[in-house]
């Protein structure tokens, strides 16, 4: 899995001309999903995601999680996430899953992050066309892919 981590003041996802779901301060977090993931990178990546400390302490030193700050996470899959651009210059989407693969794994990924946040995340809609507006705090933006764990 990829994932792009935004550390936000806001964020918002709409769908059809309608806000499908929005959080204030937290973390937007946009997710590749490739056939090779599996129960293991979702436990990892919820964990790191949740624990990640990127928020500012009293003495405004990034040392505080989204968890510590009591925030707020929404996930959103986004398949162009997986894309491969070696050759030539339009992308390859074939290492992102088909939705029977990567829809459990969405699934599944929201489930963990519920647990170790400790109340639910909000979500995008798998395959749907949304609008994903944020207010990037910092701005912080970090990159994780399971497979390189860096």
């Amino acid at each position: 899995m990829r994932a792009v981590i935004q550390r936000v003041v806001s964020a918002s996802v709409t769908i059809e001309g309608k806000i499908y779901s929005q959080i204030g301060k937290g973390l937007l977090v946009l997710i590749g999903i490739e056939d090779a993931d599996n129960e293991e990178d979702i436990a990892w990546l919820s964990s790191k995601i949740v624990n990640l400390r990127i928020f500012d302490d009293i003495a405004g030193v990034m040392n505080e999680s989204v968890k510590d700050q009591n925030g707020e996470i929404i996930l959103v899959s986004q398949f162009t996430l997986q894309a491969l651009t070696k050759k030539g210059n339009r992308p390859s989407y074939i290492k992102a899953s088909k939705p029977d693969v990567a829809i459990p794994i969405y699934e599944k990924m929201i489930q963990q992050l519920n647990a170790d946040l400790g109340k639910p995340a909000k979500t995008g809609v798998f395959g749907a066309e949304m609008k994903v507006e944020l207010v990037n705090d910092g701005p912080v933006t970090i990159i994780i892919d399971t497979k390189s764990r860096e």
